[in-house]
């Protein structure tokens, strides 16, 4: 199939998929809404702070918009991490390259399992609802991370971030960030239905089967 025919059979899909969004993500808000409270309840009498967690993420067409999730950190996290980068030169450099930091003391024992399990995720069902984000999708980004993405970077926002997406369900932190890259390259270039398909099937193996899948 030509490059040609693939742009106008996502075109006419990108239509479907702002329809399946927003269904699915009412839908998911109304069935979930007893395990949204559930996990409110633990993360607000397990420890200090608000219920949600926002940040500022890189959008469709570059467009801010705040990226909303369960917190699944102390208060106090940013105190934490910079003596952490400030006193670990390990840990620093293990930051910079991914973002993230693995037996990171930041997180709470229930954020822990939410990570692991991705169930901190759930409220970004509203960005969803908001035109922000789509289900499936390249992961939002931050703006230390444009530089990462090289010439691509105005590709891979060409459309809307995801919820899950080719990053999410093939390992997520365990693999490198160039892979990463690669594989939002990927996305843009060859998402359809097939493909949105495979990848929801598989985010449910990653969040009923979390084994280590990278999330942390």
């Amino acid at each position: 199939m030509s490059n040609l025919s693939t742009k106008k059979l996502q075109k006419v899909y990108g239509i479907l998929k702002i329809i399946l969004d927003l269904n699915l993500s009412i839908l998911f808000i109304l069935l979930g809404l007893p395990i949204f409270l559930f996990i409110s309840i633990l993360i607000k009498f397990s420890s200090r702070g608000s219920i949600f967690y926002l940040q500022k993420r890189i959008g469709k067409n570059k467009k801010y918009f705040y990226c909303i999730k369960f917190r699944t950190m102390h208060p106090e996290a940013d105190d934490i991490l910079e003596n952490l980068l400030n006193m670990n030169p390990d840990i620093k450099k293990e930051f910079e390259k991914t973002h993230k930091i693995k037996n990171d003391p930041r997180i709470t024992l229930i954020g822990k399992f939410l990570r692991k399990t991705s169930l901190d995720e759930l409220p970004q069902f509203i960005n969803v609802l908001r035109m922000e984000m789509s289900i499936i999708g390249p992961r939002p980004i931050v703006d230390e991370e444009t530089s990462k993405y090289g010439s691509s970077i105005s590709k891979v926002l060409s459309i809307k971030p995801g919820m899950t997406g080719l990053w999410q369900v093939s390992g997520r932190n365990n693999l490198s960030y160039k892979r990463r890259v690669f594989l939002d390259n990927h996305y843009v270039d060859n998402y359809g239905f097939l493909m949105d398909l495979r990848i929801i099937i598989r985010t449910f193996g990653v969040v009923f089967f979390p084994m280590d899948r990278g999330a942390y």
